[in-house]
């Protein structure tokens, strides 16, 4: 069977479930994200490599930038994760999630994801997770989708748990935290076909990027 070039995969626009809307990175979003980062980095630095210091604003949007030209190319799939407005527009800014680390010819993806401070509690992470997934599976095709988390991280195994992921096994000793300690890091997975989401669980914008 002849293998379809990703960059002809249309995308969709934006993901919407019952309270979040999720879209790729836009020009012009560094100041929101760079907003929610000043808020979160004392949650997000014992888990997240990237975000030990905060960012310049600067950066923030050359981030969003460069993830318009990785998404064009189908290189990386970053989805920003707001609330739905009453007007069914974008509310505030809930915190990413994604697909990361592709392989096409699978086709493959690993989940990653990070919540903003003071969105805890409410399963938004959990529900905007489940809607990227059935949209991995629906839209492109997935016959896999990954989630690895620190075997500690008790919040994010709880969002694999909720999406209905399969614990495939614990790696120990294989990676370090931010601050140099070692860790295990837990592989969850869902397949297409019998761990496929329902079609109707989520509602995937129409318009292509």
């Amino acid at each position: 069977m002849a293998k379809t070039d990703p960059l002809l995969i249309d995308l969709p626009e934006q993901v919407l479930t019952q309270r979040l809307l999720l879209r790729f990175p836009r020009p012009g979003d560094g100041p929101v994200l760079n907003a929610a980062l000043v808020e979160s980095i004392a949650e997000l630095k014992p888990w997240m490599v990237w975000v030990q210091t905060v960012p310049p604003l600067a950066e923030s949007e050359a981030y969003c930038r460069r993830m318009v030209a990785k998404v064009a190319l189908r290189e990386d799939l970053p989805m920003f994760i707001f609330e739905r407005a009453a007007d069914g527009g974008e509310g505030r800014f809930v915190g990413a999630t994604g697909l990361h680390r592709i392989d096409w010819d699978v086709p493959r993806f690993e989940v990653g994801y990070w919540r903003r401070t003071g969105f805890g509690g409410r399963g938004f992470i959990a529900e905007a997770v489940g809607g990227l997934v059935a949209m991995a599976f629906e839209s492109l095709g997935a016959r896999r989708v990954e989630i690895r988390c620190d075997d500690d991280n008790a919040a994010s195994r709880r969002v694999a748990e909720r999406n209905g992921f399969t614990l495939e096994g614990i790696l120990r000793n294989d990676s370090l935290t931010p601050a140099g300690e070692i860790r295990s890091t837990c592989v969850c997975s869902r397949l297409a076909g019998a761990d496929q989401p329902s079609r109707g669980s989520n509602s995937n914008g129409s318009r292509s990027a």
